[in-house]
């Protein structure tokens, strides 16, 4: 009787359109990240915790950087106005274009500034390293630099594709990056050598970039025309640099905290991104399914009832942290199974497992304030309230920098994964704290 009601209920729940797209993208996204995992096993086979893993993640945190601070904002501000736009039947071909020359005029003078930069830059974040190392970081930089251009036009597809209700075919893109990356390692390691890792990165890219277009195509959700600026588009422009600022400041938090791992032993870098690809696992697989579907929804709740909006987004905070909460118990308990399981072969030994295991277990503390943040950042910009978010990241950053410095010089790597939990906890608490205010004002 039991099994039969949950199936009732479960039945339901999808026949509403928000949990039945809710549904859709976790599994996909599960699909994902189950693939993603394997991936990082062949590459923790065919490198361990090598200099070229650490040259690697260096190459790729300029661009990606570039991608989650400058492209990633504008995405996220562009799908709130734009279902404004469509409600109000303004023109949606003109405030596309808008969008798409920022995104991808962003794309290409980060490129030049990057390739122009890359020196400095490398002094800054990885000092005092073989000369080798740098040209291998340039090298591998060189071939990356080119996605943003193309992670650029994704991001707007993604979103165009997202508020048509398109989540299966905006989901499912990731998965064809990560299959071509599998490709390269089994037919081209011995030939690439320690440049497969940025070759692979590049033509997954390329597949996903034609899958997005493609289908983007077929569904008719391009409109392209003449750029003209109206109400909505100003909004736009107005809250981006808030929204970049806090992008920006959010982003430096991690880029802080590479710089600090670049000054520790090689194999540190490595270590700190295996350790943190389960939580980010976990944190991925809601996020998705709910955020993604989240910032649509509560653009049009917000436009209707914005009392029925807070409450809405209190409900599902308490039921992703206590749910999520029960389940990062569970991962401190058998992490060390976990790596193990996942990652000791070949080049990667026990004494690797125990170190990202120790590192994995005090990352999982911060998933369920981690969550709850980003769910509060997809509704305050739903609603416009991106100048919080930039002095709340500016916050974060310093208090992330103290703790840094602090817990380094006496824990190494593991003060830096404990920095970084006490920092999301602090920064979920700011962000309840302001976003509860912001509701009592309505009562």
């Amino acid at each position: 009787m039991l099994v039969k009601k949950l199936l009732e209920k479960a039945n339901i729940a999808l026949q509403n359109p928000i949990f039945k797209s809710m549904a859709i993208v976790a599994v996909i996204t599960f699909l994902i990240k189950g693939v993603a995992f394997y991936k990082e096993t062949i590459i923790a086979g065919s490198f361990g915790l090598d200099v070229v893993i650490d040259t690697f993640i260096i190459a790729s945190l300029i661009p990606t950087f570039i991608n989650s601070v400058f492209i990633s904002s504008l995405t996220n501000l562009f799908i709130p106005n734009y279902i404004a736009e469509l409600k109000n039947e303004g023109n949606r071909s003109s405030f596309q274009s808008v969008v798409f020359l920022i995104t991808i005029g962003i794309a290409i003078v980060s490129i030049l500034f990057s390739y122009l930069s890359i020196d400095l830059i490398l002094d800054i974040i990885y000092p005092n390293q073989p000369e080798a190392n740098y040209q291998l970081v340039k090298d591998q930089l060189h071939v990356i630099l080119p996605c943003l251009i193309f992670w650029a036009i994704e991001s707007v597809l993604v979103g165009l594709l997202e508020v048509e209700n398109r989540f299966l075919i905006s989901t499912v893109y990731g998965l064809f990056p990560l299959l071509t990356m599998i490709l390269f390692l089994f037919l081209f390691l011995d030939e690439l050598g320690p440049m497969v890792l940025a070759y692979g990165t590049i033509a997954g890219t390329l597949v996903g970039f034609i899958f997005l277009l493609y289908f983007s195509i077929r569904y008719r959700v391009i409109a392209i025309g003449k750029p003209i600026l109206n109400n909505n588009s100003r909004l736009m422009i107005r809250q981006l640099p808030p929204k970049v600022s806090s992008g920006f400041l959010s982003a430096m938090n991690n880029f802080v905290d590479q710089f600090f791992a670049g000054q520790l032993i090689v194999g540190s870098l490595a270590a700190l991104s295996y350790a943190n690809r389960i939580p980010a696992f976990g944190v991925a697989i809601v996020i998705m399914s709910l955020g993604n579907v989240l910032l649509p929804h509560f653009s049009r709740l917000v436009i209707e009832d914005i009392k029925k909006a807070y409450l809405y987004l209190f409900k599902i905070l308490k039921w992703v942290f206590l749910g999520v909460l029960v389940a990062t118990l569970i991962g401190i308990f058998i992490s060390d199974w976990i790596i193990e399981l996942w990652l000791e072969r070949d080049q990667f030994t026990h004494d690797d497992t125990l170190k990202v295991s120790a590192i994995q277990q005090i990352l999982f503390l911060n998933v369920p304030f981690y969550l709850c943040t980003l769910i509060i950042v997809k509704f305050l910009t739903s609603i416009n309230k991106n100048s919080f978010m930039a002095w709340i990241s500016l916050v974060n950053l310093i208090i992330n920098i103290i703790l840094n410095i602090i817990l380094i010089k006496y824990y190494g790597v593991y003060g830096l994964a404990m920095s970084t939990s006490l920092v999301f906890i602090i920064s979920s608490c700011f962000y309840f704290g302001y976003t509860y205010k912001q509701y009592k004002k309505l009562i």
